[in-house]
């Protein structure tokens, strides 16, 4: 069913409102999917809090006009799926690529992170960035490090006076 002008006015403005929220972008071909699967692939996005949406490639052009996602407006062909990560850099990029695993008929055609354009071929190093609770974890880890260090450094001396003696009262009692 064709949309009318005002839909495709309303689709373009969605779009661009969500694309000038988001940190990155995934654009994928997803000719060759079964209309059973779709659902599949919205369901997991939604979970991930991706905004996915598919989109004709004059509208998707349009719509990421006047955004950092203009850069991939080249190659924007053919009917797309548009994948938005508004917080989680890598969460649309690992929707795609988890989902890709199953149906070969899913294929990443360019990325988008921070005005830059990537081809798709490196879909697997924007999904494996880590989550930003990973990220807080291993921040963490680093500031934790030299505390800790320190604490068994101020320790050691009274723990090996403890371990020497007790080795000598077990060698006195044999």
């Amino acid at each position: 069913m064709a949309l009318r002008l005002e839909d495709k006015k309303a689709l373009v403005k969605e779009v661009n409102a969500v694309a000038g929220d988001s940190v990155t972008a995934v654009a994928a071909e997803y000719r060759g999917l079964s209309v059973a699967e779709m659902p599949e692939v919205r369901t997991e996005a939604r979970k991930a809090g991706v905004y996915l949406r598919v989109v004709k490639h004059t509208l998707a052009r349009r719509a990421v006009e006047g955004t950092d996602f203009e850069c991939m407006q080249d190659a924007l062909k053919g009917p797309i799926l548009l994948a938005f990560a508004k917080e989680d850099p890598g969460a649309a990029a690992r929707v795609i690529k988890e989902f890709a695993k199953g149906h070969d008929a899913l294929q990443a055609v360019s990325l988008s992170a921070g005005g830059q354009v990537l081809p798709g071929s490196d879909l697997g190093k924007l999904a494996d960035l880590p989550t930003l609770d990973q990220a807080r974890a291993m921040l963490l880890g680093v500031f934790v490090a030299p505390m800790s260090q320190l604490v068994r450094t101020i320790a050691e001396p009274s723990a090996m006076l403890a371990r020497t003696l007790s080795a000598r009262g077990e060698q006195e009692a044999a």
